[in-house]
């Protein structure tokens, strides 16, 4: 399902690559699964996932983190790029019989070196809260299953709460649960609270207080996946109907909604500073959505199946106020410029919001995401400023000299457009990150024939529309052979004919709902490796590493550049087929 033909360096696993700001490098020491270290027999289980804490202990070592593989859920010390992994010692095991543990998450505000409440839901339904240190089960709910018998595909802590939390499932509805409150021992009875163009979102009828708080309904088919706004006010869900719902959590308000290409839409996350939501589903592609304008500002196509996670790497999107960035390819230089966290986001945010304002100084901004998908691949993307803001003039003179300089980094490398101080015509579409092959820009482009010269010259830097990529590189497209067939305006209407909701799929292509692929700028990834055997469920990106798992439950660490530290002797025993890139 995962590979596909081509030769021996299609099918290679990749265990380094290299990007502007350095070697990222497999660590084989930091890999972690079952303590025997067998490969998972996958076939019919629910996709491993992992879930991170810091206990904030004075030990220096305070992350813990938790997996699921099959029917059984471990809990270990992640020492992630530091030592090695002592898979003979997890603090917890737990392994489960007649359901699996479908997903987890941790409370961060209530965790310390004594306790710590993770939640578990399962395929049958219900949701499980415990305490690996102490090793207690302390509540179970949904035990009945009469709230809803459905897989869990979902559940998050509401943040900011000690006890709120956000349960979704297959059956296309959402839970808000307390955990100071009991369930009963009977159905529930709702009443409407609120309703919109395809939600419903209904409370508890009861005496007492009980769980569930709230019933929300939402689109039609399963609930993929749902995530919180950084600052916890806004709620984006993904459903197999193909919708992004954003809704404010408090109001229960509909924000906006974006339709996939086509198919379901399996994956959602939010940028560190709440601007942008990226999507990812069963139309291979990653869309990347504004927030404040509501509609779709860029596609991503890389992967060749479905693309199962989306990740924003808030420890490499950067923020420049003044003069254009250069890289040195170190990843401190990042830090320097910031670090996204919930206790320094607040001037990040004030930073990233003086974009908007006319009066302010222009901003050089990136947006690094990644995902991993169905196809084993990981890709790594870039999101800036010319994608972001197509229509404003650039923010600074870039002349073609600075980019054809091999001396000094090129300004080009963060993604940025091109072009000369006297060429007031912008191009077409924005460009996008770095496109493998050498390729220029038409699509009605008024630019000379110098600059479509250089262009070529600078190929990484180059804008691709659609339509010449098709007939560039037609050959090309035919030996990928990826189940998103050939994307042009003759085949998306026909594409998007296959739908499995109610929605007339005719009616939203070419709407801002969803526009066609023409009509928006087209990324390109700047990496994209196969880096596992069995489909990827798993991207986390972490201060001084990545973490990504495939469904063999094998939690693999890669080390930032600059971040290896004891553990880069170039042992690679352990590593399947390593390979230079």
């Amino acid at each position: 399902m995962a590979t596909e033909g081509g030769g021996k360096e299609m099918n290679e696993i990749k265990t380094q690559f290299t990007t502007r700001e350095g070697l990222y490098k497999l660590l084989p020491h930091s890999e972690y699964s079952r303590p025997n270290r067998v490969p998972f027999n996958s076939q019919g289980s629910n996709p491993v996932r992992v879930s991170f804490v810091n206990l904030n202990d004075q030990s220096g070592n305070g992350d813990r983190l938790c997996f699921n593989v099959g029917r059984e859920l471990y809990f270990y010390i992640y020492k992630g790029v530091r030592k090695a992994a002592d898979l003979s010692k997890p603090i917890d095991k737990r392994i489960y019989k007649g359901t699996q543990p479908t997903c987890h998450d941790f409370n961060h505000l209530t965790a310390t070196a004594e306790s710590v409440s993770l939640l578990v839901g399962f395929s049958a339904g219900q949701v499980q809260l415990i305490d690996p240190i102490k090793k207690e089960t302390s509540k179970l709910f949904n035990e009945e299953r009469l709230i809803d018998k459905a897989r869990v595909t979902c559940v998050k802590w509401v943040p900011g709460s000690e006890s709120l939390f956000l349960v979704a499932h297959s059956s296309g509805n959402m839970y808000l649960y307390n955990v100071e409150h009991t369930c009963g021992t009977t159905a529930p009875h709702y009443q409407l609270l609120k309703q919109g163009e395809s939600f419903a979102v209904h409370t508890c009828k009861s005496k007492s207080t009980r769980n569930p708080l709230l019933k929300w309904t939402v689109g039609e088919g399963a609930l993929s996946e749902f995530a919180f706004s950084p600052d916890g006010k806004f709620l984006a869900c993904v459903s197999q109907d193909g919708f992004l719902r954003v809704f404010n959590f408090d109001s229960v308000e509909l924000h906006g909604t974006m339709k996939s290409y086509f198919g379901g839409l399996l994956c959602v996350c939010w940028s560190p500073d709440g601007k942008y939501i990226v999507t990812g589903g069963e139309d291979d592609l990653v869309t990347v959505w504004s927030f404040v304008d509501c509609r779709v500002i860029a596609r991503g196509h890389g992967h060749k199946s479905w693309v199962s996670v989306v990740a924003f790497d808030p420890y490499t999107t950067s923020v420049e106020e003044s003069d254009p960035m250069e890289f040195s390819g170190s990843d401190e230089d990042f830090q320097d410029l910031l670090h996204f966290g919930r206790d320094r986001a607040n001037s990040t945010q004030s930073r990233l919001s003086k974009r908007n304002s006319t009066d302010s100084r222009p901003v050089s901004v990136t947006y690094r995401f990644g995902s991993v998908g169905q196809d084993t691949q990981l890709c790594l993307w870039d999101l800036t400023e010319d994608i972001l803001f197509p229509h404003q003039p650039l923010s600074r003179a870039r002349t073609h000299t600075n980019v054809m300089n091999a001396t000094s980094p090129p300004v080009g490398s963060n993604g940025n457009s091109v072009t000369t101080p006297g060429n007031s015509v912008p191009p077409p579409l924005p460009r996008s990150n770095s496109l493998p092959h050498s390729a220029v820009s038409n699509a009605g482009s008024k630019s000379s024939v110098m600059d479509g010269a250089i262009a070529s010259g600078v190929s990484k830097f180059a804008t691709l529309s659609l339509h010449d990529r098709k007939e560039r590189h037609h050959e090309k497209d035919h030996k990928r052979n990826h189940s998103m067939g050939h994307i042009s305006s003759k085949s998306s209407d026909k594409l998007n004919l296959v739908t499995k909701t109610k929605t007339d799929p005719a009616k939203t292509l070419g709407t801002p709902l969803c526009p066609r692929m023409e009509d928006v700028p087209l990324l390109e990834p700047l990496i994209c490796k196969k880096i596992a055997h069995e489909r990827l469920t798993v991207l986390i990106f972490l201060e001084d590493c990545i973490v990504t798992a495939c469904q063999e439950g094998f939690i693999c660490t890669w080390g930032r550049p600059g971040k290896v530290g004891l553990l880069s002797s170039p042992n690679q025993a352990s590593s399947p087929g390593g390979t230079v890139v």
